[in-house]
């Protein structure tokens, strides 16, 4: 965390929840840590999300924690509405690369940042305001304004990915590695963090597919190991599991992070790979770079679902790779929005 959240707690089980629990056993304080810790990418958002709530708090005098309904209202109402531009020459100093938020955030952030105070409540042994009521109508209001409907990565077609793929320059280090991360990623409607996450020793190579053992994602948190089948394909070009072979044979061991960066090589030469993982950032990056910037890594997913439903491929079939719990995401993933592609009315036999 860059700075300290002045007059929010920060989020950890060691304050709050964890200070009334001071007598207990170690092994009740441990099971207390881990049942407040979610996963790490939301996590990461949480304590942005607090820094924000904290300047705000502290911009309007306002306390925190706890929190009364009022600074609630006024802070969801701020995230939702435009922002004047800052002075060119004026303001905070900002970090390299951020850019002013002018625009509202988005009803999804909006909500995020409620959970990530009601978390900062939670472990600091807080409640929330009782009476709630003006804060639901507020973000019922604010639903109405911005609309309900999330933005969502685009889907792309197989032959879009092919092209990609024939672009790809094999020669380099890069673009074995590449090529291995966008089909494995695609045919097993991997999550990014997923990707990051995954390690040699998880691949287990049988003769119809590729089992990647997953010990831990978004949807499954209780460490139970799930698994998900990457199928060969007839043309070896773009078959995942073939294709990851030539990235593994060149990675040269069987243990350790799979996808990884790629120092500079001399010219001419091969680069040899590193043991550091690409980050969730590089991968989203990765993706632009080879399918181009309206994509991002979360495309090799909702692509996924987009194909199957094409496909006609069941909702139960889907969710055995993606690990979706509802038919409701599948539908909410499903990119079937054009009017002209995808309308009944074109086949009523007139």
């Amino acid at each position: 965390m860059s700075k300290p959240l002045r007059n929010v707690p920060a989020v950890t089980a060691r304050s709050g929840v964890a200070t009334n629990l001071a007598r207990a056993s170690s092994k009740v304080t441990g099971f207390l840590e881990t049942g407040l810790r979610g996963a790490a990418n939301t996590e990461r958002a949480y304590k942005s999300d607090l820094n924000s709530y904290a300047e705000f708090c502290t911009l309007h005098g306002f306390t925190a924690v706890p929190a009364e309904v009022t600074t609630l209202t006024e802070y969801v109402a701020y995230l939702a509405s435009e922002k004047p531009a800052p002075d060119a020459g004026g303001g905070r100093e900002r970090k390299k690369g951020q850019q002013p938020l002018t625009g509202p955030h988005a009803l999804a952030t909006i909500r995020r940042h409620l959970a990530a105070i009601r978390k900062a409540h939670q472990l600091s042994g807080h409640p929330m305001p009782a009476t709630v009521d003006a804060l639901n109508i507020v973000m019922e209001g604010i639903a109405r304004t911005l609309g309900k409907r999330q933005d969502q990565a685009l889907a792309f077609t197989v032959e879009e990915l092919k092209q990609a793929i024939r672009r790809i320059d094999l020669e380099t280090t890069a673009g074995l590695r590449d090529r291995a991360l966008l089909l494995v990623g695609f045919a097993g409607a991997f999550r990014r963090s997923e990707l990051v996450d995954i390690n040699i020793e998880q691949l287990e190579f049988t003769e119809r597919a590729l089992l990647v053992h997953l010990a831990k994602s978004k949807t499954n948190q209780y460490g139970a190991v799930e698994d998900k089948a990457i199928f060969y394909a007839p043309n070896a070009d773009f078959c995942p599991v073939r294709c990851l072979r030539a990235w593994l044979n060149l990675l040269g061991r069987t243990t350790g992070p799979l996808f990884v960066k790629i120092p500079r090589a001399t010219p001419g030469q091969m680069a040899a790979p590193s043991d550091k993982r690409l980050s969730d950032i590089s991968i989203n990056k990765l993706v632009q770079k080879r399918l181009g910037p309206d994509y991002s890594a979360h495309s090799l997913r909702v692509s996924f679902v987009t194909v199957a439903v094409l496909n006609g491929q069941s909702h139960k079939a889907i969710k055995n790779q993606t690990k979706q719990k509802t038919d409701a995401m599948i539908e909410r993933y499903t990119q079937l929005n054009n009017v002209i592609s995808y309308n009944a009315a074109q086949s009523l036999g007139l």
